[in-house]
């Protein structure tokens, strides 16, 4: 690989893209894809942080929440974030590479207890650090919960992996003539309700001047391009 443009970064992934071509759940081969990737990452001398989303998990079991208080639901979704974070782990510890999940929400019993102290250590040990159960509190998604931890863990840029391939005006899928865009700032994204986060997880970004990537994250050898600096992305800034 290349020069590395970042040394240490957060991975956000989102839940949906472990389905792979599953309604729901987890598709072990596509989890595969992904650890290769970041044991490609961490071998070329990176430090690399995961946060992955619930939804691949939450939507098998949306029907069980109708009806249900926001708090509870979101507690569900939550521990779907758990039951990610723990194959992705064990897949990663099977190809060789150390990884450690670390949890807003204690259950000594299954993994680490978060903390950024000990998210450092792991990095700097070079161990694949895996935070899991978002901020650990309702009302707050997984994009917030990515922001909080690269901010915590001191992390470089916040690569927020996504089905398209960078910023665009609106969204490509409905609308051809969107435009993409290179380089964007945060205000630009609040100031159009771009919703590549959600606008606590970027004024999160913004205040703690870390860069957010977007980038399509279902082509192969993309993680590794944009740790690169190269490929197609979209780099969001404070200027």
């Amino acid at each position: 690989m290349s020069k590395l443009a970042y040394k240490r970064v957060l991975l956000k992934v989102s839940g949906e893209v472990l389905m792979g071509s599953q309604p729901y759940g987890i598709d072990l081969d596509t989890v595969g894809r992904v650890a290769d990737e970041v044991i490609a990452c961490a071998r070329a001398g990176a430090q690399v942080a995961l946060v992955i989303g619930g939804g691949n998990i939450f939507r098998g079991l949306s029907g069980a929440a109708k009806g249900m208080e926001r708090v509870s639901a979101d507690h569900m979704g939550i521990m779907a974030t758990v039951m990610n974070a723990l194959a992705m782990q064990g897949v990663l510890v099977s190809k060789g590479m150390d990884a450690r999940v670390l949890s807003a929400i204690a259950m000594p019993t299954v993994c680490e207890t978060y903390s950024h102290a000990k998210g450092i250590h792991h990095l700097e040990a070079g161990r694949v650090v895996i935070c899991t159960a978002g901020t650990g509190l309702p009302f707050f998604t997984t994009d917030t919960g990515a922001a909080l931890r690269a901010a915590e863990l001191k992390c470089d840029a916040l690569f927020k992996g996504t089905s398209v391939d960078g910023v665009y005006s609106a969204d490509p899928k409905k609308d051809a003539g969107a435009k993409r865009y290179d380089r964007i700032t945060f205000q630009d994204i609040l100031s159009h309700d771009l919703r590549i986060m959600d606008p606590a997880a970027i004024a999160l970004a913004r205040d703690n001047g870390i860069p957010v990537v977007v980038f399509n994250i279902r082509e192969a050898g993309a993680v590794q391009q944009v740790l690169a600096g190269k490929g197609r992305f979209t780099v969001v800034t404070k200027d």
